[in-house]
């Protein structure tokens, strides 16, 4: 089957190592520049807003590539697709001429409330076409190159019948998108529901992986709990060069959403990142310094 996504994958820009934009983080993250390649920024809160936050947004758009992973998409909901976000996020992504754009590959709505947390979907066929159709309609809208990021979660919903990785791979190819492959994701999943990570990285569409997400977590209870609180541990760094040993990526990113450390480390762990990427896939490193 041919696909419309994987042949414009290779003409898309190698953004680098870039952390996420937060406002906490904005001052040290602007002033830091020579050590971060781009920014990841949650676009509902950049959505027709002015003072502060259009000031961030401007002041990021001046200094760094940006891409935007968003939140209240919920492309697993059966609620219509919210057409009014889809085309506010698409002037946004206009505005700051994002390469791609990411969501989650879950659902936070049901009859039209938000949930505020990423619930995860039935592992089904019937499932994986719903959401692949409902995908193909949001990129159409936006008119940019969508991926979809693996969530961790806590329990297999209801109706489950199907492994994940099939389930990832079903839709991906009925909607021709991208994968925003989460790490961190992988591993916590991988240590609550004992799965082996590297067998489930061996079954995952590798070639449409475009961007990277990796991120600390915290244990409570017996459970690895996804906070993004945390420094990475080396068990996920050790995930990330299995994957970039495998597949051409464009982008890494590291997640840091609260437990702010003092920004030297946040630093030190994106050196850490690049001198992984220096030794495994070069080319997206010296891509990212053109672009800059």
């Amino acid at each position: 089957m041919s696909s419309d996504f994987l042949a414009a994958k290779p003409k898309m820009p190698d953004l680098g190592i870039g952390l996420g934009l937060r406002r906490e983080l904005a001052s040290q993250t602007f002033a830091s520049s020579a050590s971060i390649d781009w920014l990841e920024l949650v676009p509902e809160n950049y959505m027709n807003l002015g003072g502060h936050a259009r000031s961030r947004l401007d002041e990021a758009k001046a200094k760094f590539p940006l891409v935007t992973h968003g939140v209240n998409l919920s492309i697993g909901s059966t609620d219509p697709l919210n057409t009014d976000y889809l085309l506010q996020l698409s002037k946004l992504l206009d505005y700051i001429d994002a390469p791609w754009w990411s969501d989650h590959l879950c659902f936070t709505s049901v009859d039209g409330a938000y949930m505020h947390d990423l619930l995860p979907l039935p592992l089904s066929t019937e499932a994986a076409v719903h959401v692949a159709k409902r995908a193909r309609e949001a990129q159409s809208i936006v008119g940019r190159p969508m991926l979809l990021e693996n969530i961790s979660y806590y329990m297999h919903m209801p109706g489950s019948h199907v492994a994940e990785t099939d389930f990832i791979c079903e839709i991906l190819e009925r909607a021709d998108c991208g994968l925003l492959l989460d790490v961190n994701n992988v591993y916590v999943n991988s240590v609550n529901l004992n799965f082996d990570p590297y067998k489930f990285i061996d079954e995952l569409p590798l070639e449409r992986v475009v961007q990277i997400h990796i991120a600390g977590h915290s244990r409570s209870d017996e459970i690895l709990i996804d906070t993004h609180g945390a420094a990475v541990i080396e068990p996920v760094f050790q995930l990330l060069e299995y994957v970039l040993k495998r597949t051409d990526v464009k982008a890494i990113m590291l997640e840091r959403d609260q437990n702010y450390p003092e920004f030297s480390e946040i630093l030190a762990e994106l050196d850490q990142l690049r001198d992984m990427v220096k030794q495994l896939q070069p080319r997206m490193l010296a891509g990212a310094c053109k672009s800059a």
